[in-house]
């Protein structure tokens, strides 16, 4: 263990516990979150259709993921699954409000899903629970893990653009 380690450790706890901090929120409503219900009507409101499963789809993403990433285990399949949900969270509902998130700008988001790739890119390091069962994966795996949660998250994007362009059954 070096101070490489160390860095690593500390990255993955604070981007995968803010992450699952965001997901408790809304599936739980803690810390003002609100909750699932109050979730699923947000998502709903976004266009996002069917609004429950995409609600719970972003609620795993975030709290699983997130608390995967935090304690270092599946660590680039949590990777994967944030950077997926970053996209969205990102070209999905910040974007149109700018950079400054005391706007609800994308800054915020972007510095998490950075944290996200950086991780997906070097691994988890000495100090996770893969490193400990012997987890590995070659560097081309994890950036082809990262890569899908990229495609992932804009197919997200692109399939919710398709069904609301979409007209109206019946």
């Amino acid at each position: 263990m070096d101070s490489a380690d160390i860095g690593l450790l500390v990255l993955r706890l604070v981007v995968g516990l803010t992450f699952a901090a965001h997901g408790a929120q809304k599936a739980f409503g803690w810390w003002s979150g609100p909750g699932y219900a109050g979730w699923t009507g947000a998502i709903a409101n976004m266009g996002w259709r069917p609004a429950r499963l995409w609600a719970l789809v972003s609620i795993a993403a975030e709290l699983v993921a997130g608390l995967l990433l935090a304690i270092g285990l599946l660590t680039p399949l949590a990777a994967m699954a944030l950077i997926g949900q970053s996209v969205v969270i990102v070209y999905g509902v910040h974007w149109p409000k700018g950079f400054w998130n005391a706007k609800g700008g994308w800054e915020f988001p972007i510095s998490l899903a950075a944290g996200a790739v950086a991780i997906a890119l070097t691994g988890p390091g000495a100090v996770s629970l893969d490193a400990a069962l012997g987890l590995s994966v070659a560097d081309p795996v994890r950036l082809g893990l990262a890569a899908l949660g990229l495609v992932g998250g804009l197919g997200s994007l692109a399939v919710k653009r398709l069904l609301r362009s979409s007209p109206a059954p019946g």
